[in-house]
């Protein structure tokens, strides 16, 4: 049993060394990190107290993100990991831990979008739908009446931050882990919208004026 969460190795609050009166116990093990890595998925199983059972993702490559603007969620690729407020080592190595920011495929998102909503998902891709269209290359579906009106009312509500369009133009999001990939195997997580994006892109901003 090496690694212990109890306090009884630890020194009192005046300074004094406690005197080792028992040896350590079960119920205050502790376990080695995950250090979850970008890559093929790998997870273990982990037998914890009360025959429960942990699981402890090693590697992982994609989760389930949401959208909340959009009340959407898609399983998509983590592409790399940018942003750690406790340690930027986790960065370098590409370590998933819950609150990381990091990177994911926009296509699904994209596909979804385009989808629902019948209209390109940014200004790029918008110039580029209408010369195709200009060219003849797509040929619309007739929709009844009633698929048109719903379209028609969805359409109205088609708006997308300008920080995300960017984003969806260059074909990579910015999300945040919320689950812990060490303890249920999966890195799921959120989007990053609004004013908590514009937080993280000033982060990262200065970052990289630091290094430069």
């Amino acid at each position: 049993m090496g690694i212990t969460r109890s306090s009884r190795h630890k020194r009192s609050a005046s300074g004094a060394q406690r005197a080792h009166y028992r040896k350590k116990r079960k119920f205050e093990l502790g376990r080695q990190p995950a250090n979850t890595k970008l890559g093929p998925k790998r997870i273990h199983s982990v037998r914890t107290r009360g025959g429960n059972v942990k699981y402890r993702a090693l590697r992982l490559e994609s989760g389930n993100f949401a959208w909340a603007s959009e009340h959407v969620t898609r399983k998509t690729r983590i592409i790399g990991v940018v942003y750690n407020a406790s340690n930027n080592e986790l960065v370098r190595t590409n370590t998933l831990v819950k609150s990381a920011i990091i990177q994911v495929d926009a296509a699904p998102f994209k596909q979804w979008y385009e989808a629902h909503y019948a209209q390109p998902v940014s200004k790029k891709s918008a110039k580029a739908a209408a010369s195709a269209a200009e060219t003849g290359a797509e040929e619309k579906k007739a929709l009844s009446h009633h698929a048109q009106r719903n379209l028609d009312a969805r359409k109205k509500e088609a708006k997308i931050d300008s920080l995300l369009d960017t984003q969806f133009a260059a074909g990579r999001l910015y999300a945040s882990i919320s689950s812990r990939p060490g303890q249920s195997g999966r890195a799921d997580g959120y989007i990053l919208e609004g004013k908590e994006l514009e937080f993280y892109l000033r982060k990262l901003r200065t970052g990289k004026q630091k290094h430069t």
